[in-house]
């Protein structure tokens, strides 16, 4: 499974790692994703799903956490 949220698909971002001397090396930022069960909070239906949701939706109330 991608290092992708279910909810808004934001993905692995490459950065720029800069040095004292000004020297560029690329990296990778990745997204605060956690596997849970959730449900829509925007949908009609609420079913359950299982999937990756990074945490900034999970704070905007986007997704609804099952326990």
């Amino acid at each position: 499974m991608a290092r992708r949220c279910a909810v808004c698909g934001k993905r692995p971002q490459v950065a720029n790692l800069v040095s004292n001397a000004n020297n560029k090396v690329k990296r990778w930022v990745y997204p605060n994703v956690h596997l849970m069960r959730f449900t829509r909070t925007n949908s009609a239906k609420n079913t359950v799903e299982r999937g990756k949701v990074c945490t900034k939706c999970v704070k905007a109330n986007k997704v609804q956490k099952v326990i």
